[in-house]
């Protein structure tokens, strides 16, 4: 089954490869979607592909790359698009 995930994650997650690391764990699982950074300092992203890989993709982010201190992670389940044909790094969201 397809799903879709819109997480926030917190902590020391920008300039620690985050973005890169997570790309690259959501290409060997097969997710598509994106991440990018945001102003207040937390890492976004959405991920879309089969539950199973989905889950490990947001397993991986509860704690990052070795350099990365994870405070919190938040999970919000949307309908599954089916929008994107990779992943990518976006580039980060100005506010």
């Amino acid at each position: 089954m397809n799903v879709r995930a819109h997480i926030f994650v917190s902590g020391r997650v920008q300039g620690v490869f985050f973005r890169v690391e997570t790309r690259h764990e959501a290409m060997k699982r097969n997710v598509t979607g994106w991440i990018r950074n945001t102003s207040d300092g937390k890492v976004e992203a959405i991920f879309e592909g089969e539950k199973e890989n989905v889950d490990g993709l947001i397993d991986f982010c509860r704690n990052g790359p070795p350099e990365a201190r994870v405070t919190q992670l938040d999970i919000q389940w949307e309908e599954y698009t089916g929008d994107f044909n990779n992943f990518k790094i976006r580039k980060a969201v100005i506010i």
